[in-house]
């Protein structure tokens, strides 16, 4: 599971950083001072690393990749066992008609009150995932709203994204995509 949430913190990451080398600098090319007769060391021109707002040597570049892979092996059983975490601490929960509700935040808010009431595991917790099909739009356009719940598709589960919820309530639909995969 370590691994699993290392390689999605990874892919998440952007190469920012970049510095000008001595080419991309403003500034002129001509040559400072003469090569030979003044007593101090050559130099060509003031966009050179070694001088005060000259190119940087060997900065970065924005081009890092910082992607990383896991073995569909390894993405199962990472899933697998944070699904089976959740199931241990019976903070999970399966809905049958998920997918007719109505997308409006003031439905979605008192179907989860509701839920609240009956479950004491699901009153304590402070974050609620919500795990659908893609097919479901009424239940994306119902929840975004509420700050305390996020809403992931079956087919791109992260492990990363499932530890940081402290209940998962699934639909139907997407409990049968789940198993087929």
């Amino acid at each position: 599971m370590a691994q699993s949430a290392r390689v999605y913190l990874s892919n998440q990451r952007k190469a920012r950083a970049k510095t000008k080398n001595r080419s991309e600098v403003r500034g002129s090319t001509k040559k400072i001072w003469a090569q030979k007769g003044t007593g101090r060391a050559r130099h060509g021109d003031m966009r050179a690393p070694i001088f005060v707002g000259g190119g940087i040597a060997h900065g970065p570049r924005g081009e890092q990749n910082y992607k990383l892979r896991l073995t569909k092996k390894m993405r199962k059983l990472a899933t697998k066992t944070i699904l089976s975490l959740f199931l241990t601490n019976k903070s999970i929960l399966a809905v049958k008609d998920f997918d007719k509700i109505i997308p409006k935040t003031k439905k979605a808010l008192g179907l989860i009150t509701g839920l609240k009431a009956k479950d004491k595991v699901l009153s304590k917790s402070k974050k609620i995932g919500i795990i659908i099909s893609d097919s479901s739009q009424n239940i994306k356009r119902a929840f975004k709203n509420l700050p305390f719940i996020s809403v992931f598709s079956s087919k791109s589960l992260s492990t990363y994204q499932l530890s940081r919820q402290g209940f998962l309530i699934f639909s139907k639909k997407s409990l049968d995509e789940l198993n087929k995969t």
